[in-house]
Parts: C-alpha cells; sequence; structure tokens
C-alpha cells in the first residue's frame, strides 16, 4: 500500500526546542562558513515580510487543559472546530474555518486536534457556543490516529459516559445542548466513503445533538478542494443563522497573520534544527520521533525504463516492533529541484541558511510551532513543507494580494476564482506552487512581496508516505521490507512535462547514492540524500527515517486456514509477506492451510517481482497451494488478476464455501479491486445458486466477519 491521500495520515506532531548549549569556537566557524548570521547588528530581527500582515505578538499558552469547554470559556470563544487528519488535509480545511469565523464574521474561534482533549465535557458546551467536526476516513473506514480515542469513545455499545452524566435528566439523551457543523474526507473507490463522519454523525444525533445545515462529504478520488469549498458556501448561511451574526461577511479586511516569524542572528548550532524530525531530547521512536534507519536497496525491475525499490530497513534497537500486515511509515525529503524553483520566485535565494522561528500567534493553536525551531529556510522548504502538491485556489487569491505588478495579480485572480481554469491549468497538470508561480512570471524575486508567514499558513507540513510492509515478522522481527515502483508520469495536458512522485523519487536518489555506478543512469530531480548534519549517507550506509503504522490487514490466527491472495504489481507487497509467513510456519511445524496467490504484472522477463523467491516458498507450502500469474503483455488479449481469478472461480468458490478461506486483496482500489470483488459476486451465484442480491451481500458478510479484507490505493 503506497499511500497519497488522505491519508494522508495524517500523524500529527508536537515539537518542544532542544535544550539550550554554549556556543564554542568551532560551533562559530561552522555558523560561519553556513551563513546562518545576518548581517544586521540586532541580535534578533523581525522579518521584514511581517509588515503587509497584521502584526500582534504571540501570547504565552496557558497550561494546556484537556477540558476544551473550559479553554473555551477562559479566551471567550464561540467555536471550536476539531479534526481528524492523517495526511494533514483535515487539518488545514479545520484552521480555515477557524480563520474564516474569526476574520469574515467575527465569530471568534479555534482548532483542536481531537486526541488532546477529553470528548467527554461535550455535553458541557453550552447552546450558544457551536462544535465544527472535520474528519478523515482513513483505510477500509477507520478513524485517523489522532480520532481513535474519541472513536472509540463515541461508538461503544453503551451509551457514552458523558461528564454531567450523573446530573442528566435524560440519560438518552446526553447531548441535547450540542449544536454542531460536519465535514468529511474520504475517496469513493474505497469501500466505506466518508465512513468516520457519517458514523460521528449519526451517533452524535442519536444522542440528542443538532446538526446545522447537511454533512458535508469530499471526495479526494475527485476534487477535494472543490468539494470542501462548495460545501462551505452552503454552509455559511446556517452557520450565521445558528451565531446569530449576518450574512454579509464583515470584509476582507487586513490579512491577519497566524505564524508570527523572527529571522534570527545568533543561535547554537546545537540549538537549530536543520531536518531533523521531532524532539531531540525524546529518547523513544514513533510517529513524532521517526527512527533514521539503515536500509539496503536493489532494483527488482530488469529490462525497464521502470524501478520497483526493494528495501531492506534495519529497526534492530529502535524499539519499533510490527506485525506482519502492518504498514511502515517513509518520512521523505522535498527534491533540490522543486526548492530552488520555489525559493527563487520568493526571493529568497539569498537567504537559506538564515535562522528563522516561526510561532503560532493564537496561545490555542494545536501546535504552537508549526515544525521544529528555530530552523533555517532552506531546512522548512527541503524538510518541513510539502512544495509539491497542487496549491488550492483560496491560496492563489491569497499571494495575488502581494503581485507586484497588474498582469500577475489579475492572471493569480482568476486562477482563483475561475474553477474551470484553474483546474485546466493548475490540477490536471499537476502543478505545484513553484510551477504556478513560475509560469506566470519566471523573474528571481518576482513573488518577494509575499509574506513568508502566508506561505507556512498555506502549505500543509510534508507528511510520511506509507508503505504495505512485505517481510514477516516472525520470519524478519528486525528487518522491515518495503517494494515500491517509483513515480512518474506525464499529464495529458502537458505531455512534453514529467511530474515525479515525492517519496519514491527520493528513494530512488538514495539508491543511487548508495550504487554509484547507477548514479547518472538517467535524469529526474535532484535531492540532498545526505539529510540533516550529513546523517543519513555517511560511512555507516543510506538511512531514511521511519515508523510503523498498525493495520487491521491480518492473517488468520489460525494458520490452518486457507487463504486466497490477490495482488497486482505492489500489491504483491503484504502477500510475500503471508507467504513468507506460511513458509516459516510450515517450517517449524505447523499445520498451514491452502495458499492460493493471483499475482499480475506486464511482463514475467520485466517486472515479476520476485520471481526467484515464488518456487522455494510454494515448495515449502506444498499441497494445493501456488501461485497463479496474469502476465497482461505477453499474449494477444491482455489478462489481469480478475481472469485469472475467474478461470479457477469453482476451485476459489469450493475454499469460500467450504474450508471458510479468507480473501485479502491489495492493489488499485480503482479497477482491480471492483472487478475482484465482482468476480466473487459471480462465483456466490454460479456456483452457490445465489441471487445476485443474496451474493452481494453474501460478499458484504464476508467483510463484516473479517474474511475478506483490503489495502488498496486510489
Amino acid at each position: 500500500m503506497t499511500h497519497t491521500t488522505a491519508t494522508v495520515l495524517d500523524p500529527q506532531s508536537l515539537f518542544v526546542l532542544g535544550t539550550i548549549g554554549t556556543i564554542s569556537l568551532g560551533t562559530l566557524a561552522w555558523l560561519a562558513r553556513n551563513h546562518l548570521f545576518t548581517s544586521t547588528k540586532s541580535p534578533i530581527r523581525t522579518s521584514g515580510q511581517m509588515e503587509s500582515a497584521k502584526k500582534q505578538t504571540p501570547v504565552a499558552a496557558p497550561k494546556k487543559s484537556r477540558n476544551f469547554v473550559e479553554v473555551m470559556q477562559q479566551q471567550s470563544r464561540r467555536v471550536i472546530v476539531f479534526y481528524g487528519s492523517q495526511t494533514g488535509t483535515a487539518e488545514d480545511y479545520a484552521s480555515r474555518i477557524a480563520k474564516e469565523c474569526t476574520q469574515k464574521y467575527n465569530v471568534s474561534a479555534m482548532t483542536a486536534d481531537l486526541e488532546e482533549y477529553d470528548m467527554e465535557h461535550l455535553d458541557e458546551l453550552p447552546t450558544d457556543k457551536l462544535a465544527i467536526f472535520v474528519l478523515a476516513t482513513y483505510g477500509e473506514g477507520e478513524p485517523t490516529d489522532n480520532a481513535v480515542p474519541f472513536w472509540d469513545f463515541i461508538t461503544q455499545e453503551e451509551t457514552p459516559q458523558f461528564s454531567q452524566a450523573d446530573s442528566a435528566e435524560d440519560l438518552s439523551q446526553p447531548l441535547k445542548n450540542l449544536r454542531y457543523i460536519g465535514f468529511g474526507l474520504g475517496n469513493k473507490t474505497y469501500e466505506h466513503f466518508n465512513e468516520a463522519i457519517r458514523v460521528v454523525d449519526k451517533k452524535l444525533t442519536a444522542f440528542g445533538a443538532t446538526r446545522i445545515g447537511e454533512c458535508g462529504e469530499g471526495d479526494d478520488d475527485g476534487s477535494l478542494e472543490e468539494d470542501f469549498m462548495a460545501w462551505q458556501e452552503a454552509m455559511w448561511p446556517s452557520f450565521c443563522e445558528v451565531m446569530e451574526v449576518s450574512e454579509t461577511a464583515i470584509g476582507e479586511a487586513e490579512r491577519t497573520a497566524t505564524y508570527h516569524t523572527q529571522e534570527i542572528e545568533f543561535v547554537s548550532e546545537t540549538d537549530l534544527y536543520l531536518g531533523e524530525l521531532g524532539d531531540k531530547t525524546q529518547s523513544n521512536y514513533d510517529a513524532k520521533k521517526p527512527y533514521p534507519a539503515l536500509v539496503q536497496s536493489r532494483d527488482l525491475f530488469t529490462s525497464s525504463d521502470r524501478h520497483c525499490l526493494h528495501l531492506d530497513i534495519d529497526v534492530t534497537g529502535s524499539g519499533l516492533r510490527y506485525i506482519t500486515g502492518d504498514h511502515i511509515a517513509i518520512w521523505p525529503t522535498n527534491s533540490e529541484t522543486e526548492v530552488s524553483r520555489l525559493v527563487k520566485a520568493l526571493g529568497l535565494i539569498d537567504k537559506l541558511d538564515v535562522a528563522i522561528k516561526v510561532e503560532a500567534i493564537d496561545p490555542a493553536a494545536p501546535k504552537k510551532y508549526p515544525f521544529p525551531v528555530p530552523t533555517t529556510y532552506r531546512s522548512i522548504f527541503r524538510h518541513y513543507i510539502d512544495i509539491a502538491t497542487p496549491p488550492p485556489r483560496p491560496v492563489l487569491g491569497a499571494i495575488a494580494q502581494y503581485a507586484t505588478s497588474e498582469a500577475t495579480k489579475s492572471k493569480l485572480e482568476s486562477l482563483a476564482a475561475d474553477k474551470d481554469l484553474y483546474k485546466n491549468e493548475v490540477v490536471e497538470c499537476c502543478k505545484n506552487l513553484g510551477e504556478v508561480l513560475e509560469s506566470i512570471d519566471s523573474t528571481a524575486g518576482a513573488f518577494a512581496d509575499v509574506p513568508f508567514d502566508l506561505i507556512v499558513e498555506s502549505l500543509s507540513r510534508l507528511q510520511p508516505r506509507y508503505y504495505s510492509i512485505s517481510s514477516s515478522s516472525l520470519e524478519s522481527p528486525n528487518t522491515i521490507t518495503v517494494t515500491a515502483v517509483t513515480l512518474k508520469y506525464n499529464p495529458e495536458s502537458t505531455p512534453d512535462r514529467t511530474v515525479y512522485g515525492v517519496a519514491t523519487n527520493y528513494l530512488w536518489a538514495m539508491h543511487q547514492a548508495a550504487h554509484p555506478e547507477i548514479q547518472n543512469a538517467e535524469s529526474g530531480p535532484e535531492y540532498y540524500t545526505k539529510g540533516p548534519r550529513d546523517t543519513y549517507l555517511n560511512e555507516d550506509g543510506v538511512k531514511v527515517p521511519v515508523h510503523v503504522r498498525k493495520s487491521n490487514f491480518k492473517l488468520p490466527r489460525n494458520p490452518s486456514v486457507p487463504v486466497i491472495l490477490v495482488g497486482p504489481g505492489t500489491g504483491v507487497a503484504p502477500h510475500r509477506a503471508f507467504v513468507r509467513e506460511r513458509a516459516f510456519q510450515k517450517r517449524n511445524g505447523k499445520d498451514v492451510g491452502k495458499t492460493l496467490l493471483f499475482f499480475g504484472c506486464r511482463r514475467s522477463d520485466e517486472d515479476y517481482l520476485y520471481k526467484d523467491e515464488w518456487p522455494e516458498l510454494f515448495d515449502t507450502l506444498g499441497g494445493e497451494s501456488r501461485i497463479i500469474n496474469a502476465f497482461s503483455r505477453e499474449t494477444d488479449k491482455k489478462v489481469y488478476v480478475q481472469d485469472r481469478l475467474r478461470e479457477n472461480g469453482s476451485e476459489v468458490w469450493d475454499m469460500l464455501d467450504k474450508q471458510h478461506a479468507y480473501i485479502y486483496v491489495c492493489g488499485d482500489a480503482k479497477r482491480m479491486a471492483k472487478d475482484v470483488q465482482t468476480a466473487f459476486i459471480e462465483f456466490a451465484q454460479q456456483f452457490g445458486g445465489k441471487s445476485t442480491e443474496e451474493a452481494e451481500q453474501y460478499v458484504r458478510d464476508l467483510r463484516s466477519k473479517g474474511r475478506y479484507q483490503e489495502d488498496v490505493w486510489a
């Protein structure tokens, strides 16, 4: 599984400054060499770019309370916007809603990370206040990591024990005073589209809460941003009515900065974050502080212009543990190509190594710092913010206000206002912010007047990419393997231009760095492979930052249960782990059931993944266990895994109906996974004598019992 959408996973991070060290002569020399001092004599200088935004002084945050109602009352907030985010998009949307509440409608609002508050206090929220839920659905109808505690609380079988349960008059309606608004982020190619917001909405209303307006649902397989903007447009009138404010916005007043930025002249080298992830003082490794793991790599493809990397990731001594079927997160770095493009447009080329601190102005902000600080401009663009995704229309509209020419302003405003023009010139050709600005005016520094805090506010935090682990935790507990194809393509609208995936091409660059013989094999984006303080590439080898995420994609507890595995391309990754695990169990005397693997690729001599491994593994499993291949480019008619599945329909149905086999599907959600499900429905009709409705219900029942599992991506 290579997740690039909402999940994103969006593991969220709160970073704390490391212990302040003393500065030595050697450090001073290092700082001088790396241009960390600015020319001004003032020890701390506020960025001149902040002059264009309304100046505010950050207020010291009070001690964090887990009772959000108390926080709202202390800070006179009328609206709280909760977010459940895996890739950062839901968090961004929550921030935009809160800012618009305050700036356009003069209603004080705050954003809130769901895992930072005790949601039992929902019944304390007065009727003159409002809760807004922005929830992404992750995987197969699962809540995001930071929403799990709230999900478990609100979906428990018994009525949740809210804070005022002892004094409540009607225990069946504990949330009768709660008014809320909801928006969900999902993907229609998945079975459980927007399950998170749908379930939460149903639960809240069941407990007596009143929903304001319709629950919005965004589709990441279509135009999530447009769905969100259309929902907002319909939502604001209802919001204004319930909050008793005018529907006429107070106007586009002078922009208020979300972040306070300071350029720092004097800073110790040891205090700077130069791409490090997490708190330097934190000793354990997790989603908030990934582990820099040694990696061995090899290219699995032969005679091809494509690449598929097999990575052996050593987690010995890290404390990271995984179970077969879990996912591993790899934190990428932005390419130097795109860093250079954007900083050129923003006029920051000569300031890349200037130290800077960025801090949230709102004391109630979920994160005081958007990334580890103090840091440098270079580190921010290289390691901390996502500069590769298309900028939303509102971002282009905000940047337009700082354009240095009417022509530039007009073009940006047109892109911001005209969704069809924006779709054609930005979305369909997948242009990032640097490319959009460069296409409008390629002059260096053409957008130097854009406040840096606006850039930080507008661009999401660079997120990890998740991959299905292709190793068995029983066989290989300290080495996690990944199977990943490098992503690059030419958009139909701009066929002469290549778009490169951030993470897989970063991994390819690391692979090239470890294998100098292929260093100049082909052109592509340039990456700084040495990492923070040259710790990712040195005499020890190549390292990448990783953490493990638990998954529900798991083999039956009883290894004697038969399994049917379907996984074309890199969808075979978790199935390799499953097959290796079952072979390991068989070698150790376990009774292992029949294992049937349907694998597909283009050609047996080009992209047949793990071709040399399968014979020995299936010889070990013995009996009727085997791999059934579909090579789509070796016959006049293209053959896919779903075709091979149908050819073996009678055998597959017997495994399901008589042997109670489990089904595991991994790969493309949009076509393959749907076609495979259709095949199983057909088997229930053809071999089980069921009607169409009965066959569809049969497959739904398999899913509900955990006998039909998917690890798919859009």
